[in-house]
């Protein structure tokens, strides 16, 4: 007796079905894997000399990967240097004027000492008879006029050094603005050198050799690739089943019936719930809002951005 034809196809609908129903309960969660991506920008302003990088290349931290033309800075630099070198011949050297002053005072003691010797003289002239009053008044007279230079020399040297001082005080003040404005000049012009912030691969090239570029215009996409996160979503449900730094499994597919199984870990898990994004399946379909978690797994080079990944929390 043969099977009736309808029983196989029931049969073979049987064994798709639980097919089906065996590969949803594979896995708790789905996602795409992403990365974390450094967007490199000029810091300065200028015509780009050299950018040696192409996509796909892979940068070390620190590396010098182009030059941005650096004269009109340097130029700069010059201008201010100069300016820094004509404040000094602007000042005043008070030391002339004040060893002048010094000369006369020198003067001025010399004569009055001889004054008062004169005086000294003359009153004992005048107690022996041989000398006038008007002699004695005269040299007073003088001694008192030769006083009020002095002083007024002291006066003369205090002022000089005083109004020189000022002077000299009001060109140099502008010496400390334009220093720093050097340290500025030199710190633009060792950022023309543009430096790799991370490892990782160049993932996208914006400008080429010879573009005239500004501050902030971005140069070029790079991100690592030896580590990579799978953003996945789960129910509330799930939530209590997870924790940060869990190791879970993470599946790809490979080929169209097998899976490439990693180790992944929890790194982050979201506070807040959101509605269910279109593109992404959880276990429980019914579910309005889910939760974000990403899940970082360590890249064989098989993974991709982008690339579609399943995770399953008991590790089984």
């Amino acid at each position: 007796m043969k099977t009736p034809l309808y029983l196989y196809v029931i049969i073979l609908l049987n064994i798709g079905l639980t097919g089906c129903h065996l590969k949803n309960q594979l896995s708790d969660a789905s996602g795409t894997f992403e990365v974390d991506e450094v967007i490199v920008s000029a810091e300065v302003p200028g015509k780009i000399l050299a950018l040696n990088i192409d996509e796909g290349d892979m940068l070390k931290k620190d590396s010098i990967v182009g030059f941005i033309d650096a004269v009109p800075l340097e130029l700069q630099k010059a201008q201010v240097e100069a300016t820094m070198r004509s404040l000094h011949q602007k000042t005043m050297d008070v030391r002339p004027q004040v060893q002048l002053l010094k000369d006369q005072l020198a003067i001025l003691n010399t004569q009055l000492a001889n004054a008062l010797k004169e005086k000294n003289r003359t009153e004992k002239l005048i107690k022996a008879d041989a000398a006038t009053t008007k002699q004695l008044d005269d040299w007073n007279t003088q001694i008192e006029v030769l006083q009020r230079q002095i002083t007024v020399n002291r006066q003369q040297i205090k002022v000089q050094q005083s109004t020189t001082g000022t002077q000299n005080s009001s060109v140099l003040s502008e010496y400390q603005p334009l220093r720093r404005s050097v340290a500025q000049i030199d710190d633009q012009l060792k950022r023309t050198h543009i430096t790799n912030p991370v490892n990782g691969t160049v993932l996208t090239k914006y400008a080429m050799s010879g573009e005239i570029t500004t501050a902030g215009k971005a140069l070029y996409k790079i991100a690592d690739l030896s580590i990579v996160t799978l953003r996945a979503y789960i129910t509330g449900d799930q939530l209590a089943q997870i924790k940060l730094n869990q190791r879970v499994q993470v599946m790809v597919d490979n080929g169209s019936a097998a899976y490439r199984n990693y180790t992944g870990l929890i790194s982050w898990i979201s506070d807040k719930a959101e509605f269910t994004p279109k593109t992404i399946q959880t276990k429980d379909e019914r579910a309005n809002l889910v939760y974000a978690v990403k899940v970082r797994v360590k890249n064989d080079g098989y993974l991709k951005i982008g690339m579609y990944g399943e995770v399953k929390f008991d590790g089984k």
